[in-house]
């Protein structure tokens, strides 16, 4: 066991280490937001379950429903230099969450695309919870390597038809700093990789092998997390590179729902998560609309989905069959304020016309950071067991 200060080091909006009890405490904090509701037992797998909508999805369902359930994800354990990752620390917090509610929770740490990790997790599923009634999918990944072909495919951040220039926010020394970045064009090898990695293909995958193992339930339904934001952002994300995929992630919703199975898209509202941190324009972007309407939480919006899921309440979908969590975000008016914003903010206003501080709070506290009740000038135990417990 290994105690010591963990203080934030890194770079831009990467950090190296990632604080144990802060991680810890977002967990809780996340919790403390949802209220319980008594319900029929359900079961679930979350597909991306230590970060973003998907640690929020499961959180919520946990909390909110009792679901019992397994997560995958893909974290590292600490070593001699580094601690681990912000997702290992959540997730042990997680388990730890579950078994104080009385739920049954497992957490499988593997490669969600490897064809190994779906015939581990459903041996799991078979023999610990009998069969599925929600599946979510929620993976942002950098790559993948399909296990049937052996071929590694790089997603790409980048636009599509025209190169494209976008005002990003930075930090120099914690003081905001507006840029202006340009966006290569993406080649047609790029754009096919990228749908590779985030397309709809794995989450496809993984409902085929579910269904050949007679393991979903009588009312099965799944869902996977997706975004469609602003036109602020859109040359560079839903028009982009990562808009192909997230198309294709719809698409294979359409051929799933074809094919006898309740599958849909759920368009969640901007939050900041490590893979929107990562994104030109989406900080500055955030920061706006943050200040002219404040944001609804990735817990608040998994608390609808899940009402959603549930039969709670009606499906609100739109036109396309998408659930749509994101109608508080692309309201007119919040709109036409956040583009006023945008069009307004310079190098000299940036401090006052963004919520640049909040936002480099809310990354800091990705890694554990900056969370209120957490002292960070104490020792802490940095080598947390990956839980094993169902």
């Amino acid at each position: 066991m290994t105690e010591r200060v963990v203080k934030p080091v890194g770079r831009g909006f990467l950090f190296l280490d990632s604080h144990p009890a802060g991680c810890a405490q977002v967990v809780r904090d996340m919790a403390a937001e949802v209220e319980q509701r008594p319900a029929e037992r359900r079961t679930a797998l979350v597909i991306g379950s230590s970060s973003g909508y998907g640690l929020a999805t499961t959180i919520a369902g946990l909390a909110r429903y009792g679901i019992d359930g397994i997560g995958i994800c893909f974290e590292k354990a600490a070593t001699a230099r580094r601690t681990a990752t912000a997702g290992w620390y959540r997730t042990a917090e997680t388990s730890a969450l579950a078994a104080q509610l009385g739920r049954s929770w497992t957490f499988v740490n593997a490669d969600a695309f490897a064809d190994t990790t779906k015939d581990d997790v459903l041996d799991l599923i078979a023999s610990q919870l009998g069969g599925i009634d929600h599946l979510v999918y929620s993976v942002a990944a950098p790559r993948r390597t399909d296990p049937r072909t052996g071929e590694t495919y790089q997603s790409a951040l980048k636009a599509i038809g025209a190169p494209h220039i976008t005002k990003s926010l930075a930090f120099d020394d914690g003081a905001p700093v507006l840029q202006e970045i340009g966006i290569e064009v993406a080649t047609d090898d790029e754009i096919a990789q990228t749908v590779k990695v985030m397309g709809g293909e794995d989450w496809a995958r993984w409902i085929t092998a579910l269904r050949e193992r007679d393991l979903l339930k009588p009312g099965f339904n799944t869902v996977a997390l997706t975004y469609i934001g602003s036109e602020l952002t859109g040359r560079l994300y839903r028009q982009g590179s990562i808009g192909a995929a997230k198309a294709d992630l719809e698409q294979t919703a359409l051929k799933l729902a074809a094919d006898g199975v309740t599958a849909m898209t759920s368009v969640n509202g901007a939050a900041v998560t490590q893979a929107s941190s990562a994104i030109p324009g989406i900080g500055l972007y955030v920061s706006l609309l943050h200040k002219v309407t404040g944001l609804q939480t990735p817990v608040e919006q998994s608390i609808a989905l899940w009402d959603q899921l549930t039969g709670e309440t009606p499906l609100d979908l739109d036109d396309e069959g998408r659930i749509r969590l994101d109608r508080w975000e692309l309201n007119d008016e919040v709109q036409s304020a956040v583009r006023t914003q945008w069009e307004s903010v310079t190098p000299d206003n940036i401090a006052s016309v963004a919520d640049a501080d909040w936002f480099l709070a809310e990354v800091r506290r990705l890694y554990g950071f900056d969370v209120p009740g957490v002292d960070y000038d104490a020792e802490t135990e940095v080598d947390v067991e990956w839980p094993t417990t169902a």
